[in-house]
C-alpha cells in the first residue's frame, strides 16, 4: 500500500488541459557554471568499481554480510551499485581489497528553456505514416532543423536508415507509441531503471530524497494506477525523452526524424521530475551495450568539480571504455550553461570530458529571416562551447535573448493572431509525451508531495499537441541520427570512424563549436 503521499488528479474523470504558448512569459536565461545537482539526501548506494573481468566470486556474499545488496553488476566492465550499506560498512568493504567505493549522488536534467506546447489542429484525424518520405510528414515546415543539415537530400536518395541498426535514448524514458514512434522503439530491450524516487533537496518547493518516499517512484506510478495500465516502465512522464528520440528516428506522420527505419531502445534513467541517481545513468550506458545498441544518445548534461571526485571520473571513464569495447558510439550534449568549457578545466563538463563521445554544441536561427543564409548557423545563445572540448555542433534551436525573445517571427506564425512566444524561437518540434507529471511539496504537510498529472490532448481529446524544446539535448539526437545512417552504410563496432565521418564533412563554423555543423547529405557521400 503506498503511504506518506496524496496524489491529485489521477483518477479515470480527469480533466484534459492543453499548454497554451499565450500564457508562457519568456523566460530569462541565467548563465553559470554547469553543475551536478546533488540532493540533500543521500541514495544510501554505493558504486563499486572493480578490475574488469575480475571482479571476486563472492562479491555478492560479502556485500550481504556487511548488510547490503547488490542492485547491479558486470563483471566485464567491473562495475557495480550497492544499495543498504552504511558509510562504516562500505569503508570495511573497501578495506576488504573489493576495489574503490564512492557514495552515489543524484543529477538533474540541463535543459536551457521549458518546452513549449501549442496547437496540432491543423493536422486533422490523419495518421498517415511519410516514413518513405518523410518531408510529407504534416508538419515538416517547421522542421528548418532537418533541413538545415540537408537530410532531405539524403531521403530523397534512398537514405533511411536500417531496422538492423539501434540507437539507444537514454534519458526520461519514451511515449512509444505516439503516431511517429510506433513500431520504431524495441520494447524488448529498454529498460527503466527508475524504481526508487529522486528529489532535489535544493529546491524547497519539490520533495526531496527520502528512504521511505514521500512520493511514489515512477515505476510504482505506472504499475499502481489505472490510467497506466499495460504501459511499459520507459513510458515518458516528463516529455524530454520523447523529443529526443523522435529526432533520431520517426515515422514521419507529423514530423520527420533523421531516419525513419532505424531501432530505438528506451533506457530509463531520469524521472518524471528529470532528476536520477548518477549509478543509473553508468548502469544505463552499460544496458545498452549489452543489448545491442550501436549509439547511445545521453542528453543529460550537467557538470561537477574535478576536485576531490576522482573517483567519479574513474567510474565515468571505466563504464565509457567498457562500451567502446563493445562498439558503441556515445553521442553526449555539451549543456547549455553558456560558458567556454576550454577555460574551466577545474570542471568535469558534462561528458563530452569522458573517453570516446562525440560532444555536440547547438546552432540555429534566431529569426525567420536567417532561414536559408549563413545565419542558420548561429551559436545557439545557450550553448557551452570550446575549442579541444566539443567535436560537432547541430540543430539545437535558438532565439534573441538579447531582446528578452520578443523579436523573432517564424513562417509558420499564424499572421493574424498575436505574436506569441511560441513564435519567437527555433524550437526543435515532436509530438509531445500523451501524460506528464508535476511533482510538488505539499503546502499542508511538508512530508508529503502531490502529483499532478497534465495531458496533451487538446479539449476534445482528438489531438495530440506539439511539443516544442531549444537546447543542446535536440542538437544531441540528430548526431546520433547521422550516426546511425553512417552504420548502416559503412558497418556497426567503429566508433572512431563514424566520429571520423561526421567531424570531417560538418560545414565550417566557429571553431569553439566543434570541427563544424553535421551535413547529413555530404556525411552520406551524396
Amino acid at each position: 500500500m503506498l503511504q506518506r503521499y496524496s496524489v491529485l488528479a489521477l483518477t479515470a474523470a480527469l480533466a484534459f488541459t492543453a499548454c497554451s504558448p499565450d500564457t508562457l512569459s519568456a523566460p530569462q536565461k541565467k548563465v553559470v557554471a554547469p553543475t551536478f545537482s546533488q540532493a540533500a539526501g543521500s541514495s544510501n548506494r554505493h558504486i563499486v568499481l572493480m578490475v574488469p573481468g575480475a571482479v571476486p566470486a563472492d562479491f555478492a556474499d560479502r556485500v550481504t554480510a556487511l548488510g547490503g545488496t547488490v542492485r547491479s553488476l558486470n563483471n566485464d566492465a567491473g562495475f557495480a551499485v550497492v544499495a543498504g550499506l552504511t558509510t562504516e560498512a562500505a569503508t570495511q568493504l573497501t578495506v576488504s581489497g573489493i576495489g574503490d567505493i564512492q557514495p552515489d549522488f543524484q543529477v538533474r536534467l540541463d535543459e536551457s528553456l521549458p518546452p513549449i506546447q501549442a496547437d496540432a489542429s491543423e493536422i486533422g484525424n490523419a495518421i498517415i505514416s511519410s516514413a518513405t518520405d518523410p518531408t510529407s510528414a504534416t508538419n515538416f515546415n517547421r522542421q528548418w532543423n532537418m533541413r538545415l543539415i540537408h537530410a532531405p537530400t539524403a531521403w530523397l536518395a534512398g537514405k533511411l536508415g536500417s531496422s538492423t541498426v539501434t540507437v539507444a535514448i537514454i534519458d526520461t524514458g519514451i511515449d512509444y507509441d505516439l503516431p511517429d514512434l510506433t513500431g520504431r522503439v524495441d520494447l524488448s530491450r529498454s529498460h527503466s531503471f527508475m524504481d526508487t524516487f529522486v528529489g532535489n533537496g535544493d529546491d524547497p518547493s519539490t520533495p526531496a530524497f527520502d528512504a521511505d518516499p514521500i512520493v511514489p517512484a515512477d515505476d510504482t506510478i505506472l504499475r499502481r494506477f489505472g490510467i497506466f495500465a499495460g504501459r511499459d516502465l520507459i513510458t515518458d512522464l516528463n516529455g524530454h525523452g520523447t523529443n529526443v528520440a523522435t529526432q533520431v528516428s520517426s515515422n514521419a506522420v507529423r514530423y520527420a526524424g533523421v531516419t525513419s527505419l532505424t531501432r530505438l531502445i528506451g533506457v530509463k534513467v531520469l524521472g518524471a521530475n528529470g532528476l536520477g541517481n548518477f549509478s543509473d545513468i553508468l548502469d544505463g550506458v552499460i544496458w545498452a551495450a549489452d543489448h545491442g545498441a550501436d549509439v547511445a544518445n545521453m542528453s543529460i548534461g550537467g557538470g561537477f568539480s574535478k576536485a576531490g571526485n576522482g573517483q567519479a571520473l574513474a567510474a565515468i571513464n571505466q563504464v565509457f571504455n567498457y562500451a567502446k569495447t563493445k562498439g558503441m558510439v556515445i553521442v553526449v550534449a555539451a549543456g547549455n550553461s553558456g560558458v567556454d568549457l576550454h577555460h574551466i578545466r577545474n570542471q568535469f563538463a558534462t561528458y563530452c570530458d569522458a573517453p570516446h563521445v562525440i560532444c555536440v554544441s547547438a546552432v540555429g536561427p534566431q529569426f525567420g529571416s536567417d532561414l536559408g543564409t549563413s545565419a542558420e548557423n548561429t551559436p545557439a545563445f545557450y550553448t557551452n562551447f570550446g575549442q579541444n572540448n566539443v567535436d560537432v555542433a547541430a540543430p539545437g534551436g535558438n532565439a534573441d535573448a538579447a531582446h528578452n525573445f520578443t523579436r523573432s517571427v517564424w513562417p509558420w506564425s499564424d499572421p493574424t493572431k498575436p505574436l506569441t512566444f511560441g513564435d519567437a524561437a527555433s524550437w526543435v518540434w515532436s509530438y509531445c509525451a500523451k501524460q506528464s507529471l508535476i511533482i510538488q511539496r505539499s503546502t499542508a504537510d511538508p512530508t508529503k508531495g502531490n502529483l499532478f498529472l497534465t495531458t496533451c490532448f487538446t479539449f476534445n481529446q482528438a489531438l495530440l499537441l506539439n511539443n516544442g524544446y531549444i537546447g543542446t539535448s535536440q542538437a544531441a539526437p540528430h548526431v546520433a541520427g547521422l550516426a546511425a545512417l553512417l552504420i548502416a552504410e559503412n558497418g556497426r563496432g567503429n566508433p572512431y570512424r563514424i566520429k571520423q565521418l561526421i567531424q570531417k564533412t560538418g560545414v565550417a563554423t566557429s571553431k569553439a563549436l566543434g570541427r563544424g555543423r553535421i551535413d547529413v547529405a555530404a556525411a552520406l557521400g551524396l
